[in-house]
C-alpha cells in the first residue's frame, strides 16, 4: 500500500510538473512555427485549458492520496507542508483558468477576435497584454510551488525510510 501511494502521488505531481515545464517549449514552437499569431495563439491558448484541467485533476487527487496516505499510516507523517502546497497550486492553476483566461479572452474579442489587429496602445490589447503577464507569473507560482511539493515529498520519503 505504501509504495502503491507513493508512487500514485509521485505519478501525478510528475505529470502536473512536467506538463508545466514543457508548456513554454509548446508555447515558443507555436508562435516561431506559425506565421499567424492568432492561430498560434489560438494553439497556446488550448494547450494551456488541457494542462489546466490535467493540473486541477492532478491537484485534488494528489491532495486526496496525501490525505490517505496520512491517514493509512502508511506514508507522511508530516502531510500539512505537501497539502498546503498542493492546494497554492490548484487554486493558482483554477484562478489562471476561470479568471485569467476568460478575461484574456474577452478582451481578444473585444479587440476585433485578433488581438495584433489592432495598436498596441489599445485599451484591449493593453489589458490583454497586461493579463498575459500575470498568467506568466501565475504558471511560474505553479511551477516554483511544484518544485518545492517535489522537495518536501522526498525529504518525507527519506524520514520514512529511515
Amino acid at each position: 500500500m505504501k509504495t502503491l501511494l507513493r508512487a500514485l502521488i509521485l505519478l501525478l505531481v510528475v505529470l502536473w510538473l512536467g506538463g508545466v515545464m514543457f508548456f513554454p517549449i509548446v508555447a515558443a514552437t507555436a508562435f516561431s512555427s506559425l506565421p499567424d499569431t492568432h492561430a498560434a495563439g489560438t494553439i497556446v491558448g488550448k494547450c494551456l485549458r488541457i494542462l489546466h484541467y490535467e493540473g486541477l485533476f492532478a491537484g485534488v487527487l494528489i491532495i486526496v492520496l496525501l490525505a490517505v496516505a496520512h491517514r493509512s499510516g502508511t506514508y507522511l507523517r508530516h502531510v500539512i507542508a505537501p497539502v498546503l502546497v498542493a492546494f497554492i497550486m490548484l487554486c493558482l492553476t483554477a484562478f489562471s483558468q476561470f479568471s485569467i483566461i476568460p478575461k484574456m479572452e474577452g478582451y481578444r474579442l473585444a479587440a476585433g477576435g485578433a488581438i495584433d489587429s489592432v495598436p498596441p496602445n489599445d485599451p484591449d490589447h493593453v489589458a490583454f497584454n497586461k493579463l498575459h503577464v500575470e498568467s506568466e507569473r501565475v504558471e511560474e507560482g505553479v511551477l516554483v510551488a511544484g518544485i518545492i511539493l517535489v522537495v518536501l515529498l522526498a525529504r518525507e520519503g527519506q524520514q520514512t525510510t529511515k
